[in-house]
């Protein structure tokens, strides 16, 4: 069977696709501050003559090819972690960050889908809108850049998006319904009395009760979650204290509990509330919890997810689709999936020379360039057979 146009067309940007990714993996930024990450993609979209604009104080990259109604946005993030690179590969980061979710090949793949959509632009039945996201790895960045108007001007009916997968082979393409969780974070503040560590008695140690309610928070998981509710609490951050012979006055803990259900959210949310100061107040200290984070889950229109399988099934029959698409993790895309239709996919991008491979955000992680023209030519086709499907009809 001949390969098919898309991919092949891709395959034949492999170089410069490659190139992309290697040079955003030498500038890992983080949160919403993407000054260089920003720049390197304007500047290739300019390249490719493709007019685009900025919103999020200039970090956010919105780009369209094409024209008129109706509209399909394409999704990728591009910021990265606050880890020390240890992957070994000879373009590694040496800033202190590191992409190691592989935020550099989603922009990549889709710098390589704005290409392809370049070329095929005669045959686009309405709008694409390419999104270069930050700030995904703090749920930051959907909302800031749909608070700056990105659905509107023009109005997005639609997006799609995907993720690369560092432990999948490439050529692999995971889907569900249920895809990923909610999440809600959460800074727990716990106030003692702080003092000499010779006379603990004069004190009200806020570590020991730090302690005991981090423990609380592990058996509300154990003994009140029901068992057919996938759910997880983790406490990732504890700061308290300066030196070994001072009481502080102060613990800090935070942290993030997520979870499929939305009435077990409700319910564990709620209980988290009520467990923090009664827990503290046994330990005759306070404490309040602060919501730094609150994402729903990633869930797939099931209209549109049964397209997308099919465009890609049609067009690009290189991939294999694999229904086992339902992780623990979280996104920021689900913030459009509460407005508009809305798909996410996981692509394979494991290296070829890995036995063992790494999860995501682990310092040593490796991602397989090879995956950027599958995700390219996926990206290039979902837009292209949606505004087919779509034009001329009131979404």
């Amino acid at each position: 069977m001949p390969e098919s146009t898309l991919l092949h067309e891709a395959k034949e940007l492999f170089p410069q696709l490659a190139g992309y990714r290697e040079s955003l993996h030498q500038i890992p930024e983080t949160n919403l501050e993407l000054p260089q990450t920003s720049a390197f993609v304007q500047d290739q979209l300019s390249a490719l003559g493709i007019e685009h604009t900025t919103l999020v104080d200039g970090n956010c990259v919105v780009a369209t090819v094409g024209s008129g109604k109706p509209c399909i946005m394409l999704r990728a993030d591009m910021d990265a972690l606050p880890i020390v690179e240890d992957s070994g590969e000879t373009f590694a980061s040496t800033n202190g960050n590191m992409h190691a979710c592989g935020h550099d090949l989603h922009a990549s793949a889709l710098l390589g889908a704005a290409a392809l959509l370049k070329r095929h632009e005669s045959e686009l039945a309405g709008t694409v809108k390419l999104l270069f996201q930050p700030g995904e790895e703090t749920f930051h960045g959907a909302q800031a850049a749909i608070d700056d108007g990105l659905l509107e001007n023009p109005h997005v009916d639609a997006a799609f998006g995907m993720h690369s997968a560092s432990q999948v082979p490439v050529g692999v393409v995971l889907y569900g319904t249920q895809c990923m969780t909610a999440v809600y974070g959460f800074r727990i503040t716990v106030n003692g009395r702080g003092g000499h560590g010779s006379n603990p008695g004069e004190c009200i140690d806020p570590i020991s009760a730090a302690i005991q309610i981090h423990l609380a928070l592990q058996e509300l998981m154990s003994r009140e979650k029901s068992p057919f509710d996938e759910a997880s609490l983790t406490i990732g951050s504890f700061h308290a204290g300066s030196a070994s012979n001072i009481i502080p006055n102060q613990a800090v803990m935070e942290g993030t509990m997520r979870v499929f259900n939305p009435e077990a959210r409700a319910f564990l949310i709620k209980r988290i509330n009520e467990i923090v100061p009664a827990v503290a107040a046994a330990y005759r200290t306070t404490a309040t919890v602060e919501t730094i984070i609150d994402v729903p889950p990633t869930i797939n229109d099931e209209d549109m997810l049964s397209d997308v399988l099919g465009y890609l099934g049609d067009e690009l029959p290189e991939i294999t689709l694999a229904d086992k698409f339902h992780v623990m993790p979280s996104e920021d895309f689900a913030l459009y999936g509460e407005r508009i239709p809305t798909v996410y996919l996981m692509a394979g991008a494991k290296p070829d020379d890995v036995d063992d491979p790494l999860p995501h955000h682990n310092a040593k992680v490796r991602f397989s360039s090879d995956e950027i023209p599958f995700a390219a030519a996926a990206y290039a086709s979902v837009a292209l057979r949606w505004l087919a499907d779509h034009a001329g009809k009131e979404e």
